[in-house]
C-alpha cells in the first residue's frame, strides 16, 4: 500500500511539474489523447479513411487547447493590498486584485493564494470571464489559530480554457507578510497591573509635591539658574558664598511606567510558552487601556515602547531565542517565567508570575512568585484574580 501510494505521489508530481511549465491533461484531456491514439492506430491497421478524421479531429481539438491554454494567462496582473495585523481568533482579511491588461477577454479562471500552511488550506477562486482593461476584486478571509508572522511571495493562476481538456498553471509574484498577534484576553481588571499602576502614580504624585515644595530635606546646594522659583533660594548660604545658591530637594522620583518581561530560556513546555506570550500581550493591552505607559522587554530585543513593535515581538518570540541579551531594566518589572529556571535577580519592587510546568519547582530562587499560573485553569481568571505579594 505503501509502494502504491509513494508511486502516486510521484505521479501527481510529474503532472504538476507538466502543469507549471508547460500543460498536463484533465480527465477529459487524458481520454481524449487515448481514444485519438486508438483510433489512428486503428486506421493505419485497417486503412479506415473516417478512422483517420476522427482521430485527426481528437488531436486537433487536443493541440488547440494546449495551444490556447498557456496563452490565456499572458497579460494577467495581481496587485495585492497590504495585509491589517490582527490577534489570534480574529478574521485575518486578504485583497487581491486580479487585472486583465490586454484587449482581449480572459475566461475561465481559476486563482490560488499560496498561503503558508500556518494560515490554512489555500484558498481559491474561480473567475468566468474578465473583461479587456478591467480588475476581479478578489476578497477572502483566514481565521489563524496560531501566533506568528507569515511571509508569502505568489499567487497561482490555472486555466484549461478553452474546451477544458488540458489545465496550465503559472505562478505570479505578489509578496506580501501577516502579522498575527498573541490571542489578547479580555481582562476586565488585573490586580498585578492596577497594584503597580497605584504605587507608580503616588511616587510620580510625590515627585511632582516634592518639586513644588518651598521646605524639605535638601539634598544639596547649587548656583541659581535662570528660571529657578526664588522660593528653593536658600539665603544664608548665599550670603556667604555671595552669589545666588538654591536648594536641591529630595525627591522622590519614578519613571512612572511598568514593564513586561517575558523570560525567553529555553526552559519551557510548548503549552506554558504560548500561555506566557498571551499574558504578556493581555497585560500589555490592558495597561495601554489603563492609559498607563507601558513597555515590553526581551532577552534579545531590549524595551520596546510601540504598541505594534511590541505585539509583532511577541508574535514572532520562541523559547531560546537567539540573538543579543540586554540587560534588565533598572525600574521593577512584571516577570513572567517558568518554575522549571530561577529568575534572574529582579529589581526591587518587581513582580514574579511563574508558569506551572514541573509538580515541584525547581527553582531555588529566594524571591517568592506574587502568582503561579495552573495549566488546567483559565489563564483570564488567574490574572484578574491574582493579588500581588
Amino acid at each position: 500500500m505503501s509502494r502504491l501510494f509513494q508511486v502516486s505521489r510521484l505521479f501527481q508530481g510529474w503532472l504538476d511539474w507538466l502543469e507549471t511549465h508547460w500543460v498536463a491533461p484533465a480527465y477529459a484531456g487524458g481520454v481524449l489523447l487515448g481514444l485519438a491514439i486508438a483510433f489512428l492506430g486503428a486506421a493505419v491497421n485497417s486503412m479506415a479513411g473516417w478512422l483517420y478524421a476522427m482521430g485527426g479531429v481528437m488531436l486537433a481539438l487536443a493541440i488547440i487547447n494546449i495551444g490556447a491554454s498557456p496563452r490565456s494567462l499572458r497579460g494577467l496582473q495581481v496587485h495585492r493590498q497590504p495585509i491589517r495585523p490582527i490577534s489570534v481568533g480574529e478574521p485575518l482579511s486578504v485583497e487581491i486584485a486580479i487585472e486583465n491588461s490586454t484587449t482581449r477577454p480572459k475566461a475561465l479562471l481559476q486563482i490560488r493564494d499560496q498561503v503558508p500552511a500556518g494560515l490554512g488550506k489555500p484558498p481559491e477562486t474561480a473567475i468566468a470571464t474578465l473583461a479587456p482593461r478591467q480588475q476581479h476584486i478578489w476578497h477572502y478571509s483566514l481565521e489563524p489559530q496560531q501566533r506568528g508572522i507569515y511571509h508569502w511571495d505568489a499567487i497561482r493562476l490555472r486555466t484549461a480554457a478553452p474546451l477544458g481538456l488540458f489545465w496550465c498553471q503559472r505562478p505570479r509574484s505578489a509578496a506580501t507578510h501577516a502579522t498575527v498577534y498573541p490571542q489578547i484576553l479580555p481582562l476586565t481588571h488585573c490586580p498585578l497591573i492596577d497594584q503597580m499602576g497605584i504605587a507608580e502614580g503616588m511616587r510620580w504624585q510625590s515627585s511632582r509635591q516634592a518639586q513644588q515644595a518651598s521646605q524639605g530635606l535638601t539634598r544639596a546646594v547649587r548656583p541659581y539658574r535662570w528660571g529657578d522659583p526664588t522660593r528653593l533660594i536658600h539665603w544664608r548660604t548665599s550670603a556667604r558664598y555671595g552669589d545666588l545658591r538654591v536648594r536641591e530637594l529630595e525627591e522622590q522620583t519614578a519613571d512612572n511606567q511598568v514593564i513586561i518581561g517575558l523570560d525567553t530560556r529555553d526552559r519551557w513546555s510548548e503549552e506554558a510558552f504560548e500561555s506566557a506570550v498571551v499574558a504578556a500581550a493581555s497585560l500589555y493591552v490592558y495597561s495601554l487601556r489603563r492609559q498607563l505607559s507601558v513597555a515590553l522587554w526581551l532577552p534579545h530585543t531590549g524595551l520596546l515602547q510601540n504598541k505594534h513593535t511590541s505585539l509583532s515581538a511577541l508574535a514572532a518570540v520562541m523559547p531560546g531565542a537567539a540573538g543579543s541579551t540586554h540587560r534588565l531594566p533598572a525600574q521593577s518589572l512584571i516577570w513572567l517565567g517558568s518554575n522549571a529556571v530561577s529568575p534572574p535577580l529582579l529589581p526591587v519592587g518587581s513582580t514574579w508570575v511563574q508558569w506551572q510546568i514541573s509538580a515541584a519547582s525547581t527553582s531555588s530562587s529566594r524571591q517568592q512568585p506574587a502568582l503561579t499560573i495552573q495549566p488546567h485553569s483559565s489563564l483570564a481568571e488567574q490574572l484578574m484574580a491574582a493579588t500581588e505579594r
